[in-house]
């Protein structure tokens, strides 16, 4: 073979491995833009779930009553449907009690406030809401609790405990803990 011929070759080869190169790195930046970008999504999705939380102030003024702060539905069938208590939340005070911040301890169960006033959006396990449910004195707002024994599916059965939380205004009492129970059953 000529030596024009050769070096023609060879200058073609390298050409061609240069090229591939600056393929593979495109490739590469490629897939670190995508990356950056995923994780630029959610880092400003989880601020926005975190940043969303009711403040208030607490009041001495305030006095929280409560009838009971437990519920034991029993045994109920995983197939049976949801189920539902309410607990009664009443203000003693001499000032409006607020009531915020709502969740619950898993995703199978929701949380709502319902006063004079209406419904208060359902809450949950991961729901963060600047929501604020106001209760005048001597009124009372009712917590409904509902849960769905077939979220977890087969591996659901057994005993369970859910817990409610909810904050308030008042100044020694700024955190309410519901319990609700149950045996959950084929």
């Amino acid at each position: 073979m000529p030596r024009a011929a050769i070096a023609n070759s060879r200058k073609n080869q390298l050409s061609l491995l240069i090229y591939k190169i600056l393929l593979n790195e495109n490739k590469i930046f490629i897939i670190i833009g995508a990356v950056t970008l995923l994780l630029l999504t959610g880092i400003v999705f989880l601020a926005g779930r975190t940043s969303n939380t009711a403040k208030v102030v607490t009041n001495q003024a305030v006095k929280i009553a409560t009838k009971s702060k437990s519920y034991d539905w029993g045994q109920i069938g995983i197939n049976n449907g949801k189920v539902e208590t309410v607990f009664d939340i009443e203000n003693q005070g001499s000032t409006t009690l607020k009531l915020f911040n709502v969740t619950t301890s898993c995703a199978c169960t929701t949380a709502q406030l319902i006063t004079e006033k209406g419904q208060s959006p359902l809450f949950g396990m991961h729901t963060k809401s600047d929501f604020v449910s106001e209760v005048a004195p001597g009124k009372k707002a009712m917590l409904k609790v509902v849960y769905d024994p077939l979220f977890h599916g087969p591996n659901g059965l057994g005993l369970i405990t859910r817990e409610i939380t909810v904050g308030t205004n008042d100044a020694s009492n700024p955190k309410l803990v519901f319990n609700a129970t149950a045996n959950v059953i084929k």
